[in-house]
């Protein structure tokens, strides 16, 4: 059950505001429960771990993002 608590809408803007609020339960009831959506490849962070540092020495601050 729906409510309005402040204002008065007109019938017209009543009638979209339940239709946008039917669209979002009939889109959360065909998601199964508990089903994730998968992360694409580029955005893994373990992706960028895989890379080996490069050696401690004078400026390997500046090759730590960069690696060679």
């Amino acid at each position: 059950m729906i409510k309005v608590v402040r204002g008065n809408p007109t019938p017209e803007e009543l009638a979209a505001a339940l239709a946008v609020v039917q669209a979002r339960a009939a889109a959360a009831a065909t998601t199964p429960p508990g089903a994730t959506q998968e992360r694409p490849a580029w955005s893994d962070p373990s992706r960028v771990a895989q890379r080996r540092l490069p050696p401690p020495g004078p400026r390997s601050w500046a090759r730590t993002f960069w690696p060679c």
